[in-house]
């Protein structure tokens, strides 16, 4: 049962990624459809294409990281595999920090969805460091408990997008007040799920 927790999440994740990567790299590579929903004047158009794509390019290494560093087989198959792997994974999520902040700014929905999405980034890195923080110290548990918190974090994208469907094309809710919406209920539900995961011993 946990390894086809851990196969469904890889599946999750490359499928998130194959979706990420063609929106915003073949199908809409200048943003124009993400930009013309914002109620927000972009104060530097070209700076914010320029952060949004560093910021999607490692979210999808995070992704792609993430799950091969979480399936138990995967670990002890290989420990090198492991710590290279995990290393490329934290790497990811500190450089995305700058990033994350700066088109955080710019949030659809006002300050509210940009206070949310704050809490979001610093979250994300802040679980992070606490999972490398831990297995430099050769405690594993907490590792993979700290670890397995930040890669749930990384599927906050996803957890938005979701719920914005929900909300503004199934309920009718305006865009701005969905995508906000979204903002605030992706980190709790998702560390939510996380929770769940550790509890149960899925990663462990």
């Amino acid at each position: 049962m946990k390894q086809k927790i851990g196969i469904i999440l890889l599946v999750i994740s490359i499928m998130w990624v194959l979706h990420t990567f063609s929106k915003n790299y073949i199908v809409d590579p200048s943003f124009e459809k993400f930009i013309s929903r914002k109620d927000q004047i972009l104060t530097d158009e070209r700076l914010w294409i320029w952060m949004i794509r560093i910021h999607i390019l490692l979210a999808i290494i995070s992704l792609i990281t993430g799950p091969l560093g979480i399936i138990k087989a995967l670990r002890d198959k290989s420990r090198s595999f492991h710590r290279c792997n995990g290393r490329l994974y934290v790497l990811s999520i500190l450089l995305n920090f700058i990033p994350g902040v700066y088109v955080s700014f710019f949030a659809t929905g006002g300050w509210t969805s940009v206070v949310g999405f704050l809490i979001l980034n610093t979250l994300w890195l802040g679980t992070t460091l606490l999972g490398f923080y831990y297995i430099k110290r050769k405690k594993v548990i907490l590792h993979s408990q700290w670890i397995t918190r930040s890669f749930f974090l990384s599927f906050a994208n996803m957890t938005i997008y979701v719920i914005v469907v929900i909300a503004h094309n199934l309920m009718n809710f305006a865009y701005e007040n969905s995508y906000t919406i979204a903002v605030w209920l992706s980190w709790p539900l998702n560390l939510l799920v996380a929770e769940l995961m550790i509890r149960k011993k899925v990663f462990i």
